[in-house]
Parts: structure tokens; C-alpha cells; sequence
């Protein structure tokens, strides 16, 4: 079930004016003014005196985003004051306050009460009981009940979680570095603070969710930890800036709309390919391997089961037949972080493995890496060595004798330069001429590497294109997958949502994102372009770093890199 912003305007609307009609009641019946209510912000003082709260959280009624989860444990304190404490009833009159609040205000049948307590031995474990009718004691004093030590622990619990899910998805969260990608300006084993205010939090599109998971149950392996039925539409709050060229930004992965669970580490639609072409180019692909399971299988095994030849469509019948292929919501598609080298209405071109964006050089990160070929009389590059330089070992790999590959800085270059054993060092740069299939947009048409690709406009809200034969393989993913448009193509003329087209006008940003570590980032250069809905925040800074290549006495714990700002 899909929400529509108009439905959540109508439910944000009618809570705010439920809140005020409610709040009349509740007040009167609390013994004061019930005009009070009607009084924008300073009715949020007097329900504060009312349920006896200090004024203090009024601070945090004016901080953005953590104001609604103070608004909502206020509802939760007044309705405990009219006696309502199960959990079953709670949660739901929490949840729906411009039916709850109206209810307890004018209904006869909901008493308001002080907060006066009896003996805790009085009390039940799951809710409160009023002692003589309607709440009032033999003596005749109104009386209130306390909680007991279970009751407490249970909603501290609860307020905790709720607490913690709210900053979590509206102020910041906390991601670890897992790849080289972004070698050298973020490190494998930096803990990254990235705000959520930066560009403004979104609304969970996927609401119903097991709280700090993310796509998957803990201790399982394939576990969905979300339930698709309702969603949310994408919805942004306002933040402080906007994403610019050349910020670190945590976005989901645009390519994991689809995952094939048994290789989720891969592509689904590059997995997509590599089906496809085992059985268009047999005698390439016969002795090529995929790792599966702990184990390396060869494409082969595919012929026999389905049989060598041909035939369009073919890759779906192996892929849906071999692997489990998922769908996921975009919050629930995996997190990465990437530099945003180009924004919208941008030109990028690359040449040489020079950036350049509207024709000029782009900005080169001070530690950004390139592949280069080190040449040795035999003696590699010592392991001491390599950690002095912080050289990433899963960024290293060896050839034969007397050569290898490393993704290197200037700075390291530098170095190594000096070192005795070192006859050479040369940057691995592909020429033009060279085409890699796996390049965007996995195109013929496109025969672009990683080092020499575009030039290619960056998609802008409202900006029309053309769309031909040619063209189209740029932005199908955008008008069908993104924009969610039925997109087919018959004859080389493209049909949009059943009608032949010649343009398409863009109905978000969109920005591209690359690795600081150039030749080893699985980047826009091979899935195209981020759109602006999967956009999550800002990296921060990192609170910790750890160098799992290094023992403790050689510097594990980097320390010269804990709460610097990411640049």
C-alpha cells in the first residue's frame, strides 16, 4: 500500500488541529484555563504545567525533528493521566492524537487525575488501578498511581528505543568504512558521524521495520527485516545546505533496487549480464568462474541445466531459477559513500583519469588514489614498509617476480620512489581505444573505460532530453526504474507508458558519484547516475579509526584520525 504525500499532509494537518480541539477538553478537566489550548506555542507551556513535566523540554520542542518525538511522549503522559496504561491501547491513541485527544478531553466516561501515588504494593505489573470509583480514595483525595519497578523499566525501555530510532533516522547515525573505495581521504575501519541534518532527513519509506536493522534480521541470512506493505512516498525535511560538487555523501545504492541474495555482494544487474553473455560468447566464458557459497563455479554448469543456446530473455529464467532475487525499498538498498563530483546540469568528461566537470579540471582530493605498476629487482616493498605508508593490503596485488600492483597517493608515490629496490613506477591508465562492457550504460554505442568516459550531462529536475535508440540506453534506468515510467523499446522507437516518445523531461535531480580510490570504487562510472531521493547525509567526521592490517603497538588505532572533519 502506497501512502501518498497528500494522505500524509491530511494526517500531519488533522493531528495538529486534533491537538488543539482535544487539548481544550483535557484542560478543562485538568482545572485550568481551556483557552490556553487555543494559543499556539504557548499552549505547549500550559500542557506542560498541566502534566506536570518540567518546562525545561520546551528546549527540545523548538530542536527540529527531536521536537516531534517530545510531542508524541507528551500525548503518551496525558493519556497516562486519564488512566489509559496498557500498551495495546497506548501505542494506537498515541499514534492517531486527533482522535485520542478529542476522546479524552470531552468523553464523561475519562477522568483526568493528579499524580499523587499510592503504595506500590497496590499496583498491578502492566497498568495502573484506580483506588474507589472513578479514582477517588475512601478519604475522598483524588489519587494517582505510581508505576511499579517492572512498569518502569518497561517504558524506560520503550522511550529509549523509540528515542534512539528517532535521532537515528532524523539526526545522525554512525556507518563503518568496509572498503577501499574512498582510499585515501576515508580508510577501511574509519567510524563514521554522518548527519541526516545536512541535507535534511527523509521520512522511513518503509515504516514498519524492525527498529536499527537494516535489510536483515540479525542472525539469519536471507531474514527481510521490513514489511512491504505500506509505504511511505519520499518525503525530505529541510536542511541546512544542499549536496555540492564535491562532498562526501552516504547514499543508498541506486544498482541494489533488485539483489540476487545468493550474490548480493554483486550487482543483480551485472550478474544480469554475465548470465546473459555466457551464453552469447560460450567459448569466452567456458572456462570463467563465480564465486557462490564458499566456492567457485564455473559458467558452464548454467549450459548444462538450460542448455547452450540463446534466446532473449534468457538470463531471467537462469537468474530467477539459480538464486533468490529480491526486491528492496530504497532506504533498505545498501549505504555507500562516494564523492559527488558532478551535481545536476553538470557536463563530465573524463580523459586520461583527469576529471574534468564543465570543461574544467575537476578538484583532485589531496589522497586520492590512482593503480600504478611497481617495478622491483626482485625484492618487494616490505611489509613494514607498506604500513608505515598506510598501504591498503587489499589494494596490493603482486604479478610475477618482479612486479605489482598498487593503488598509491602522490604522497606515497613519492616514497617509494626512494626506496632502492624500486627500478620503476608507473600510473595504469587505460587508453581510449580500450572498451570495458561493464562501463555505463553497458552500451556498444558508449565504449568508455573507466579512465577515458562522457562527456555525459548530469539529469536536472525539469530539463528535457531527447530520447532515441541511441540515447535511451543513458537514461532508461532513470525513466523506468527512478521516475517510474513503463518504458519499452519496438523497432529502435522508444513507447513511454504506451506512447512513442522523442523526449522525456526529468522529474528529479540527480548527481554523480565517485571513489577517491579511482581504480578500485564501484562508482557512477558503472551504474549511472544517484537521484536526489537516495541521498542519506553528510560523513561527519570519524569518532574511531582501526587499521586491521596493524597490531596494537604499530599504531592500530589511528588516532591522528579520530574527529577530523571529512573533507
Amino acid at each position: 500500500m502506497n501512502i501518498s504525500i497528500e494522505a500524509l499532509l491530511i494526517y500531519y494537518i488533522a493531528c495538529y488541529i486534533g491537538t488543539f480541539i482535544g487539548l481544550y477538553g483535557v484542560f478543562k478537566k485538568a482545572g485550568k484555563n481551556p483557552w490556553y489550548a487555543l494559543i499556539p506555542v504557548y499552549h505547549y507551556y500550559a500542557w506542560l504545567k498541566v502534566i506536570e513535566r518540567p518546562l525545561w523540554w520546551l528546549i527540545f520542542l523548538v530542536i527540529p525533528y527531536l521536537n516531534y518525538f517530545v510531542f508524541l511522549l507528551m500525548i503518551w503522559k496525558t493519556l497516562r493521566l486519564c488512566d489509559y496504561t496498557r500498551y495495546i491501547l497506548l501505542i494506537p491513541m498515541v499514534a492517531f492524537p486527533f482522535v485520542s485527544l478529542p476522546y479524552i478531553g470531552f468523553s464523561k466516561k475519562v477522568q483526568f487525575y493528579t499524580r499523587e501515588t499510592i503504595p506500590e504494593k497496590e499496583l498491578g505489573f502492566w497498568h495502573s488501578k484506580a483506588i474507589g470509583k472513578k479514582g477517588k480514595s475512601t478519604d475522598g483525595k483524588q489519587k494517582r498511581i505510581i508505576k511499579t519497578k517492572a512498569r518502569e523499566w518497561s517504558d524506560a525501555i520503550l522511550y529509549a528505543i523509540v528515542a534512539a530510532y528517532l535521532i537515528r533516522t532524523f539526526m545522525f547515525e554512525l556507518y563503518k568504512i568496509p572498503t577501499s573505495s574512498m582510499e585515501g581521504t576515508l580508510m577501511v575501519g574509519d567510524y563514521l558521524f554522518v548527519s541526516k541534518m545536512a541535507y535534511g532527513p527523509k521520512i522511513p519509506q518503509t515504516p514498519i521495520a524492525v527498529p536499527f536493522v537494516h535489510h536483515t534480521l540479525p542472525l539469519t541470512k536471507y531474514t527481510k527485516s521490513y514489511i512491504e506493505s505500506v509505504q511511505f512516498p519520499f518525503f525530505r525535511f529541510p536542511g541546512r545546505t544542499h549536496v555540492q560538487r564535491n562532498d562526501a555523501v552516504v547514499f543508498n545504492y541506486p544498482d541494489g533496487d533488485t539483489v540476487a541474495l545468493e550474490r548480493q555482494s554483486e550487482s543483480y544487474y551485472a550478474v544480469l549480464r554475465s548470465i546473459a553473455n555466457a551464453f552469447k560468447d560460450p567459448k569466452t566464458y567456458e572456462g570463467q568462474y563465480f564465486f557462490l557459497d564458499g566456492q567457485w563455479h564455473q559458467y558452464s554448469e548454467f549450459y548444462t541445466k538450460y542448455g547452450i543456446d540463446y534466446y532473449p530473455g534468457k538470463e531471467y529464467d537462469v537468474i530467477n531459477r539459480e538464486y533468490r532475487v529480491r526486491y528492496r525499498p530504497i532506504d533498505k538498498r545498501e549505504n555507500y559513500i562516494k564523492r559527488c563530483v558532478a551535481v545536476y546540469g553538470d557536463t563530465l568528461q573524463i580523459k586520461n583519469a583527469v576529471l574534468y566537470i564543465n570543461g574544467q579540471p575537476a578538484y583532485q582530493p589531496q589522497k586520492s588514489q590512482l593503480m600504478y605498476l611497481v617495478e622491483t629487482n626482485g625484492l618487494d616493498i616490505s611489509l613494514n614498509n607498506r604500513k608505515k605508508l598506510d598501504i591498503n593490503e587489499e589494494d596490493r596485488q603482486s604479478v610475477n617476480a618482479t612486479m605489482s600492483v598498487y593503488h598509491l597517493n602522490k604522497e606515497q608515490v613519492e616514497k617509494i620512489k626512494t626506496y632502492p629496490n624500486i627500478v620503476s613506477i608507473t600510473p595504469y591508465i587505460y587508453e581510449d581505444s580500450v572498451y570495458e562492457p561493464e562501463i555505463f550504460p553497458q552500451s556498444e554505442l558508449y565504449k568508455w573505460n573507466r579512465d577515458n568516459f562522457g562527456p555525459i550531462v548530469i539529469p536536472k529536475a525539469g530539463q528535457s532530453v531527447i530520447i532515441n535508440d541511441s540515447t535511451i540506453h543513458l537514461y532508461a534506468r532513470i525513466i523506468k526504474n527512478y521516475e517510474g515510467n513503463d518504458l519499452e523499446i519496438k523497432n529502435g522507437k522508444v513507447f513511454i507508458n504506451g506512447k512513442e516518445s522523442h523526449n522525456y523531461t526529468f522529474q528529479m535531480n540527480y548527481y554523480w558519484m565517485m571513489g577517491d580510490n579511482r581504480h578500485n570504487s564501484a562508482d557512477s562510472r558503472y551504474w549511472g547516475f544517484v537521484p536526489e531521493n537516495h541521498v542519506v547525509g553528510k560523513p561527519s567526521f570519524a569518532w574511531l579509526s582501526i587499521d586491521k592490517f596493524k597490531e596494537i603497538g604499530e599504531g592500530k588505532i589511528r588516532w591522528n584520525r579520530m574527529f577530523r572533519k571529512i573533507k
